[in-house]
């Protein structure tokens, strides 16, 4: 049987991603994008002429080097920019050539993010941190509060919903911003650097709560990491280099973070520590 879970760690192209019936329309497509950024007389390409499919239910890993064009890429992904030259189409719209207005909606509604830095409001509740997408798209309150706590329920933070950020682990601070990141159901989840200010084990939870909305409920995940170890949760692995697409790879066996877990030794909570 053909299709993309056959193939294993090998380079895919786009007439492969474009020819295999089995793959169907791609939930994220790049055609040819440019991006050109202007220093005075100085023009930097940040992308020359990418092109890349993702499909929906996919978990890929972003890598490069600074430069690479992979924070470019993410940022067009995210509707945060446009390209120069080239079409982006998410979920079958062509949303390049949409105004800053249209791009806005179309972040609320189709896109959920998850940064490095947490980006929590310092002063409010796990809850209402969660809550504040909804806010923008006008759900109602009751609705509001039981898709928060639905979403807090997902990433196994039901019991400190009631919390603030400054009495969370990082890690746990991080399931918040993820949780958030579900709420208005988007059609594929950006992580940018989600590991990046935590510890080992740490991450490794992160991960696990990634892969469980992945396998269990088919949400789309595209992640930008410098780890490679990271990068080997995902199931595919695309490389920039130079503004273009260096490789694009299936990872032959992607590290299961939940196995991870359970081999880890046990950790003493605060309290223990504390005693």
């Amino acid at each position: 049987m053909k299709g993309r879970d056959s193939l294993e760690a090998q380079v895919l192209t786009d007439t492969e991603y474009a020819t295999d019936p089995l793959l169907g329309p791609a939930l994220i497509t790049l055609e040819h994008v440019h991006k050109t950024y202007h220093m005075g007389d100085v023009e930097i390409h940040a992308l020359r002429g990418a092109s890349l499919h993702i499909d929906r239910g996919e978990f890929v890993a972003i890598m490069g080097a600074s430069g690479s064009g992979k924070s470019t890429t993410m940022n067009i992904l995210g509707c945060l920019d446009k390209p120069t030259r080239g079409s982006y189409f998410l979920d079958g719209q062509d949303v390049s050539k949409l105004t800053r207005d249209e791009l806005a909606d179309i972040r609320n509604r189709k896109i959920g993010f998850v940064f490095q830095g947490f980006n929590l409001l310092s002063r409010t509740s796990a809850l209402e941190n969660v809550e504040l997408p909804m806010l923008y798209l006008g759900v109602k309150t009751h609705e509001r509060i039981e898709r928060a706590k639905e979403a807090l329920e997902i990433v196994g933070l039901k019991e400190r919903m009631n919390n603030m950020p400054n009495q969370l682990s990082g890690g746990q601070q991080q399931r918040v911003a993820i949780a958030r990141s579900l709420v208005n159901h988007p059609s594929i989840i950006l992580a940018d650097e989600p590991t990046g200010n935590l510890d080992s084990r740490t991450s490794v939870e992160v991960m696990d709560v990634f892969q469980r909305l992945n396998r269990e409920r088919n949400i789309t995940i595209a992640l930008v990491t410098h780890e490679p170890d990271i990068a080997q949760y995902a199931r595919r692995v695309i490389v920039f280099k130079d503004g273009r697409i260096k490789s694009d790879y299936l990872v032959k066996e992607p590290r299961s973070a939940r196995d991870e877990l359970v081999n880890l030794p046990p950790l003493l909570d605060d309290d223990e520590e504390d005693e």
